[in-house]
């Protein structure tokens, strides 16, 4: 028992640990290796949450841990990749408002950085996200923006890139990630407490949804799963209204 009980924390070092990583790629501006990293440490924070159920050994100390592992995994990382993203464009602008005389202006991605901290603190202490969640988790923020790079790297959507090359388009999103992050907005969980439809119907749509999209889509899929899981956590509020 007493090696059972360190199991699910070790699983979150091993958050910590991708998330560290990660954080060293995304300095470099590695953001393959940077989202490889982000992607795994996600699974992690998945499975140690998972453990301690499996287990029965969750307590106060892996909460708390939980929170930390995820403020590099999806807080600091993300935060990062923003800036460098603003960054590059600001360097490549020429006679524009984002000109290399504003400075510091790709600082402004490290406020997805303090949004994260801020809903992650505010998470530790809300007793009403046992079963879903009120706010964009942060893991969906982190992976919503480690898929820029992605996809200016890979894909050849030209309406794409051109969003992720306009720093209007860059500080617009990192203020509603961030605010959507602190919302008093209801997000279903994937949680499933039985497995029937008529109790999963949202979840499986989602699911289905998902999958077609990874298939059809690739790197494009996932912000468009962000946006999807958002909009149909609205459309399920409305319907319990």
């Amino acid at each position: 028992m007493k090696i059972k009980k360190h199991i699910p924390n070790l699983i979150t070092l091993g958050n910590l640990f991708c998330g560290t990583i990660a954080t060293i790629y995304a300095v470099q501006a590695d953001f393959v290796f940077a989202g490889l990293f982000v992607i795994l440490g996600i699974l992690f924070d998945f499975f140690d949450g998972f453990a301690a159920r499996l287990f029965h050994v969750s307590g106060e100390l892996g909460k708390q841990l939980d929170s930390l592992a995820d403020m590099v995994t999806s807080g600091v990382v993300p935060g990062i990749i923003m800036l460098k993203l603003i960054e590059v464009n600001t360097i490549n602008a020429s006679n524009s408002f984002f000109d290399n005389s504003i400075l510091g202006i790709s600082l402004v991605g490290l406020v997805l950085t303090l949004g994260a901290c801020y809903r992650l603190a505010k998470f530790n202490i809300d007793t009403r996200q046992s079963d879903s969640f009120i706010g964009l988790p942060t893991p969906a923020m982190s992976l919503f923006v480690i898929s820029l790079p992605l996809i200016q790297e890979y894909s050849d959507t030209e309406f794409a890139l051109n969003l992720i090359t306009n720093n209007y388009f860059l500080i617009t999103l990192t203020i509603l990630l961030t605010y959507l992050m602190n919302a008093q907005l209801p997000l279903f969980s994937l949680k499933f407490k039985d497995y029937s439809v008529k109790n999963n119907l949202i979840k499986y749509v989602f699911l289905i949804a998902s999958l077609l999209m990874i298939i059809f889509l690739q790197y494009i899929s996932i912000p468009l799963i962000i946006i999807v899981y958002v909009v149909l956590s609205v459309i399920s509020n409305f319907s319990k209204k």
